[in-house]
């Protein structure tokens, strides 16, 4: 679990266009494990690209390739920004 005073956020709080690094996960093993067949792991730069009108899905871009997932997804995937948008 991350250090509540550290500047992480849920990857679902970035906005279009800023880039942040994959700091850990907020969620149980099954579900990290997934993740990281995505190719999400840890120290894994990612942009967040786009989000559709209502807020799901949200488009990330991650080594290269661009991924769609839900918001409650990226909502357990903590990150560092890098670049703000």
């Amino acid at each position: 679990m991350p250090d509540m005073d550290s500047d992480w956020i849920s990857l679902n709080k970035l906005k279009p266009g800023e880039e942040a690094i994959i700091r850990g996960f907020g969620v149980n093993s099954a579900v990290e494990e997934y993740l990281m067949e995505l190719g999400l792991m840890i120290g894994t730069q990612v942009t967040l690209i786009k989000s559709a009108p209502l807020g799901d899905p949200i488009e990330i871009k991650v080594r290269g390739f661009f991924l769609s997932m839900r918001r409650s997804e990226a909502q357990s995937i903590l990150v560092e920004r890098t670049k703000r948008a």
